[in-house]
């Protein structure tokens, strides 16, 4: 029986390993096949942008999350699969709409974002404070006073800090725009130089 030298069996190894390109074409394929065929609870996506590489998440109802690096992806990711569903895998084509508007937001082009969300992420007042948000247009700023006057509770104004901390979809939902009473930028859950640079682009 012939035997094989270090050699042989590197090279049968090799020949056995799937090299990167198929393991694309696998996982792509694996992707299609799971939205064809219903199983898949949860897309998600990375994306370059001038505020960091952002984890983009969508259901088959909408875009459900959208996350900075400084909250660590496999975290998120770890949290959809438990609140949400554990069939969740990286399927970019789902969230192509979305990726396509976060671009053109960045680019100067787009100054509002018309995609479908999901909304399960937020609950209570913190929903009714995440809803209001997008009523504050492009390049505008509002306190977090005045938002929540706007949302009929004037006295919780740390609750809608902590809504603004925990919101689900930034970016696209844009708590960027809620800054402090004294007219300073606050907290922001991508950090504050993200955030200005948000404010930045929309003022220029």
């Amino acid at each position: 029986m012939a035997t094989l030298d270090r050699a042989g069996l590197n090279a049968l190894s090799h020949a056995l390993t799937p090299d990167a390109a198929q393991l694309t074409a696998l996982r792509a394929r694996l992707a299609v096949e799971a939205e064809a065929a219903g199983l898949l609870d949860v897309a998600y996506r990375t994306l370059d942008t001038p505020v960091g590489t952002l984890l983009l998440a969508a259901t088959p109802t909408g875009l459900v999350r959208v996350a900075y690096p400084r909250e660590d992806h496999d975290a998120v990711l770890a949290t959809l699969a438990a609140r949400i569903s554990p069939r969740i895998l990286a399927a970019p084509a789902r969230l192509d709409a979305a990726a396509r508007q976060i671009e053109d937001y960045f680019n100067g082009s787009r100054t509002h974002f018309d995609l479908p969300l999901d909304l399960r992420l937020a609950a209570g007042f913190r929903r009714q404070v995440i809803e209001h948000l997008p009523a504050i247009g492009y390049g505008q700023r509002a306190s977090y006073g005045a938002v929540a006057a706007a949302v009929g509770n004037p006295r919780a104004v740390r609750a809608v800090g902590s809504a603004c901390a925990h919101n689900p979809l930034p970016v696209v939902i844009p708590c960027h725009r809620v800054v402090r009473g004294d007219g300073a930028i606050g907290q922001y859950v991508g950090g504050v130089v993200a955030k200005q640079a948000l404010l930045s682009l929309e003022a220029a």
